[in-house]
């Protein structure tokens, strides 16, 4: 925020927004952004992209299994049960960690800009992001070494971005981004913002058109070649590339060329790809994947009890927004031309950045009210799923319930704690469970055990069962059964400062390998113009210096190149102890050349002449 407005910082690149992909080099060298994205196409295993969609994910999830086929890199079953991600020489990160690695590359780029270090940080998650998946969200940014002062929803963050200009009304907010889909219903009035729905779908995004577009130009290369490409990671690689700028393009033309030659080859020689694609072709491809998006906006109106006539503005956000037969859709679904009010890649980080700013004070005239997005309840008897909030209450929100036992005499009683829409437990996400151990044995349904659900500003859940009788409490605040213990969590902390400090180090032995490269040039270029004005022993002197440095910077040891450095800097200044002690007139006179070779005699010389 500079002041009451939020600004967007560019990266180190110049781009005002960063691929969420790392990759790991050979040599161990980790990148981020667009820097991983360039080489992908030569390292498509060791460079991770929509990990997004892996975070506060079970390995066994369905979609996981899914994902596992569309991608080129290794998903693996953690110990913890949950899915992560693995490099080729076996390195394994959960996917916390990958956005620990984004989020790690976001705070340098602050810090730079800012001149001082940033500890604190609003991130923004999909509204549809059920506990597990906020929970691993924070932990990303204590893995980054961030205190994530707030978790925010998307398409909330993209509407306090649109309302800070004292807009007002009802605004639907629809978010299609890379993997998730958000919809999201808010009233705007008097500077307070209230979320009356939410509803989408964590894994549909422009990743799954991606795919979409993949899957088609496999099968069609198999139908006129009939080769598989689907085998040859680095032909999916090329071939994923390619789709995704298809995709970009046919948003602004009618047709574009895939053309991809030397794709692969086989026993008549080298094959190459060359496709035609119309948008028509593309927008019948992924059609199935835009209708997507009707359900959960219905579902979202219903939800708020309003009608498509009552929403004044439908905000796009997200890349995917940009797709012509989206927009066709969304006007179709709220019978109204969607705004452009707000800036689809921007939106939802300014709307952060604001968010921010209301937790520091600097914004008093804004209130958030954001919903959960899913309902809260518990396991009872014959397996039934009991809520205790309903989806789309108001956050924070407390609610407690009685409860009893269903034995007779029965000691304790297991808690599990569950989020979702279906009327059965097992249909639902389990969160958690615990063990409300010590009640008196009494006959069934006697017991009274009191259930309390506490959801913060986060959304993030906090359960605790109490004993009415002898007052025993046992709470927790709910991890999956899944999920970084406090330990894996301390552990990937210390990961990321040593990684952090390996980086300085490898900055520091650039640096000094560039400053002596420039001293060199400088050196080279003093010794070549006072050659003839120096004894032959200096000249060699000079020579030898040059020549220990330059062997010197193919090391990695940045005290012995910066001893050289020093050696061959003394040597060239005896160029101008020279010409000062035994040179013609005072035009020659000064010290000698540094690393800024011919500069101070030339300084000199027009003092002179003045």
């Amino acid at each position: 925020m500079e002041g009451k407005s939020p600004k967007v910082i560019e990266n180190a690149e110049g781009a005002r927004t960063t691929p969420s992909v790392v990759a790991f080099t050979q040599k161990g060298e980790r990148l981020v952004g667009t820097p991983a994205k360039r080489q992908a196409v030569t390292n498509p295993q060791n460079t991770f992209f929509g990990t997004k969609r892996l975070i506060g994910r079970r390995f066994d999830d369905p979609q996981t299994q899914k994902e596992m086929k569309m991608v080129p890199y290794k998903i693996v079953k953690a110990p913890n049960g949950d899915a992560w991600v693995e490099t080729t020489d076996g390195k394994q990160y959960s996917p916390s960690q990958v956005g620990a690695f984004v989020l790690t590359k976001m705070k340098e780029t602050a810090e730079s800009y800012l001149g001082n270090s940033v500890s604190k940080a609003v991130i923004t998650v999909p509204a549809y992001f059920n506990d597990a998946q906020r929970q691993a969200t924070k932990d990303a940014g204590r893995i980054a070494g961030l205190d994530v002062e707030r978790i925010i929803n998307e398409p909330t963050a993209a509407a306090l971005s649109y309302g800070m200009n004292n807009k007002e009304g009802l605004i639907a907010v629809f978010d299609l981004g890379g993997g998730t889909f958000d919809i999201s219903i808010l009233e705007i009035s008097n500077g307070v913002f209230e979320v009356k729905a939410t509803n989408g779908d964590t894994f549909l995004g422009g990743e799954d058109f991606d795919n979409t577009l993949l899957e088609f130009l496999v099968s069609d290369f198999k139908k006129t070649e009939g080769i598989d490409l689907s085998k040859d990671r680095l032909a999916l690689q090329r071939l994923r590339e390619a789709a995704e700028k298809a995709k970009v393009e046919l948003s602004s033309t009618s047709q574009t060329e895939i053309n991809l030659p030397f794709i692969t080859a086989d026993a008549s020689g080298a094959k190459h790809l060359n496709i035609t694609l119309t948008r028509s072709k593309f927008e019948a491809l992924v059609h199935n994947l835009i209708e997507r998006t009707r359900d959960p906006c219905k579902n979202c109106l219903k939800d708020a009890g309003i009608s498509t006539k009552e929403v004044d503005e439908v905000l796009l956000v997200g890349g995917m927004t940009r797709v012509p037969k989206v927009q066709e859709v969304v006007s179709e679904i709220f019978g109204k031309s969607p705004s452009k009010g707000v800036n689809p890649d921007e939106a939802v980080a300014m709307g952060a950045a604001i968010q921010g700013g209301i937790l520091r004070g600097d914004v008093k005239e804004l209130l958030l009210l954001d919903v959960t997005p899913l309902s809260l309840g518990i396991e009872t008897l014959g397996g039934i799923f009991t809520r205790l909030i309903n989806r789309n209450t108001t956050i924070p929100t407390k609610k407690s319930q009685v409860f009893s036992t269903a034995a007779d005499n029965q000691t304790q009683v297991g808690i599990r704690v569950l989020q979702g829409e279906r009327e059965m437990a097992a249909d639902n996400k389990l969160l958690g469970e615990f063990d409300l151990v010590g009640i008196p044995p009494a006959p069934r349904g006697l017991p009274q055990i009191e259930v309390t659900f506490d959801i913060d500003a986060n959304g993030i859940v906090t359960v605790s069962a109490k004993d009415k009788a002898t007052g025993k409490e046992q709470n927790i605040t709910i991890r999956s059964s899944g999920g970084l213990s406090e330990a894996d969590i301390q552990k990937m902390v210390q990961e990321a400062e040593l990684h952090a400090q390996k980086d300085q180090e490898r900055k520091a032995l650039i640096d000094i390998r560039n400053n002596a490269d420039t001293t060199i040039y400088s050196i080279e270029k003093s010794l070549g113009e006072y050659r003839d004005k120096i004894p032959a022993e200096v000249a060699s002197e000079i020579e030898a210096a040059i020549a220990d440095l330059r062997q010197e910077m193919a090391s990695d040891d940045i005290e012995k190149i910066k001893a050289k450095l020093e050696a061959a800097n003394k040597a060239v200044s005896k160029i101008g102890q020279h010409m000062s002690g035994g040179g013609s007139g005072g035009s020659q006179s000064g010290s000698g050349p540094q690393s800024g070779g011919d500069q101070a005699p030339e300084a000199e010389y027009e003092e002179v002449k003045k």
